[in-house]
C-alpha cells in the first residue's frame, strides 16, 4: 500500500515532509508538543488543545487503538497531530477501533514518519508558533504558506465560549450531599468523575453564564475548569469570578480556571515560550514541603512578580523546572487553584488530594 505524502510547514519557514495520517486535507493551528509516554486519546480529546497541532514525543502512536472510556470530551479537539511512527494495527483486545479510523471519522488531519525529536528541539529553541499540515500542497509550498497566514494567533484568542457546553447539564448523583456549580471553559470529563466520586452533584454551565443564574440552583461551591485560549481576553469570565468571590463560597480552579482566578484578583497572565505539556512535570507544594509529579497542559501562566506583590494571595505550588507559579490560594476568601491537572487523565495520581482539599473547604463553610 502506497502511503499518501503530507507536509508540515511552520511559521518560521521550516518544512517537514512525511506521510498522511487521518483524513486527507489541510489544517492549521499553533504547534506544541506533549512529552507523555501514553494517553494519546485523552490528549486528542482534551478541549484545552482546541486550535492546536500536537506533537507527541513518544515513538509509537496508535498501537493500542482507541477506547470509549478514554475520552475527555465527545470528540477530538486538536487541530492536527504530528507523530514519528504511526500504527493502524492495534493490539488491545477491548479497543473499539483503530486510531486511524477514529481520526478519519472526526476529520482530523495528521502527519507521520518525521523526525519528532528534531521538531521538538526546534520548538523548544524557537518557541510555540503557528503551523499547518497538508496532503494537498505537496508541490505548492507558496500556496501552503498562504493558507498558513490565515491561521489565527493563539495570543489574544478567546476559544472557551465555542468549545464549552451550550446548555447546562448535570453530572453525578442528585442525592449527593454537596452541590457544585462548574463553569465550563473546556472541562475534562475526568474532572467531573473525580468530583462525583467524592459525593459532589455537579451542574455544568456554559462559559458565559452569569452568577445570578448559577445562584438560583443554590450551589455550595464553584469550580472553574480548564480550557483553551488566552485568559487575558476573557473579561466576561473574570467578571463572573469576581462576582463569585463576593459570595464567599469556596472556589477551586484548574489550569485556565487558575489563570482566571488570578486575573480576578489583579494578577496578570502571559503567554509562555513553549508551555508545559506532559505527564512528568515536578511540582513542589510549599505548604507541605512535598513534591508531586503532575500532568500539565498549558501555554499561558500567571505573572510571578504580580503574585508575590499581592497581599491577598499566597503561592502554594511552584514548578521545579522553571520556578513558575503552579498554585495559589487567597488569604481573605475560600478560594484556591492550580496550574496543572490533578485529575491526571492520563498521568500520575500524586495531586488528587486537591479534590479532597476542595471538599474539606466546602464542609468548613
Amino acid at each position: 500500500m502506497i502511503k499518501q505524502k503530507a507536509t508540515l510547514l511552520l511559521a518560521d519557514g521550516t518544512v517537514f515532509h512525511g506521510t498522511l495520517i487521518g483524513k486527507p486535507g489541510t489544517n492549521g493551528g499553533e504547534i506544541c508538543f506533549n512529552t507523555g509516554m501514553t494517553g494519546y486519546q485523552e490528549i486528542y480529546t482534551d478541549p484545552s488543545y482546541t486550535g492546536q497541532i500536537v506533537v507527541t514525543t513518544t515513538s509509537h502512536i496508535g498501537n493500542y487503538g482507541v477506547h470509549q472510556d478514554e475520552i475527555e470530551s465527545d470528540h477530538p479537539c486538536v487541530a492536527g497531530i504530528v507523530v514519528n511512527s504511526f500504527s493502524e494495527v492495534f493490539s488491545r483486545l477491548d479497543a473499539s477501533g483503530s486510531l486511524q479510523d477514529y481520526l478519519v471519522n472526526y476529520g482530523i488531519t495528521g502527519i507521520a514518519d518525521i523526525d519528532t525529536r528534531k521538531l521538538v528541539r526546534h520548538l523548544r529553541s524557537k518557541g510555540a508558533m503557528n503551523a499547518i499540515i497538508s496532503s494537498e500542497f505537496e508541490q505548492n509550498l507558496e500556496g501552503l504558506k498562504a493558507e498558513l497566514a490565515k491561521v489565527p494567533d493563539m495570543n489574544g484568542l478567546e476559544l472557551s465560549s465555542s468549545v464549552c457546553t451550550q446548555e447546562p447539564y448535570f453530572f453525578g448523583d442528585e442525592n449527593a450531599p454537596v452541590k457544585v456549580a462548574c463553569l465550563d471553559f473546556g472541562i475534562k470529563k475526568n474532572i467531573l468523575r473525580n468530583l462525583a466520586s467524592r459525593g459532589v452533584y455537579c451542574k455544568v454551565y456554559p462559559a458565559k453564564t452569569k452568577l445570578k443564574e448559577m445562584e438560583e440552583w443554590e450551589p455550595q461551591a464553584y469550580f472553574l475548569s480548564n480550557g483553551p485560549g488566552d485568559p487575558a481576553v476573557m473579561e466576561y469570565a473574570v467578571d463572573t469570578v469576581k462576582d463569585i468571590l463576593e459570595t464567599g463560597k469556596p472556589i477551586f480552579g484548574i489550569c485556565l480556571g487558575h489563570q482566571l482566578l488570578a486575573e480576578a484578583v489583579g494578577i496578570k497572565t502571559y503567554k509562555m515560550h513553549h508551555g508545559h505539556r506532559g505527564l512528568n512535570h515536578p511540582i513542589k507544594n510549599l505548604l507541605t514541603g512535598k513534591s508531586e509529579i503532575t500532568s500539565q497542559n498549558h501555554g499561558f501562566n500567571v505573572v510571578r512578580e504580580d503574585t508575590e506583590k499581592n497581599p491577598h494571595v499566597e503561592i502554594t505550588h511552584v514548578h521545579l523546572n522553571d520556578n513558575t507559579v503552579a498554585g495559589i490560594r487567597l488569604k481573605h476568601k475560600p478560594a484556591f487553584s492550580v496550574q496543572y491537572h490533578p485529575e491526571s487523565s492520563p498521568g500520575p495520581h500524586d495531586s488528587r488530594y486537591l479534590f479532597d482539599d476542595f471538599i474539606s473547604l466546602i464542609n468548613q463553610n
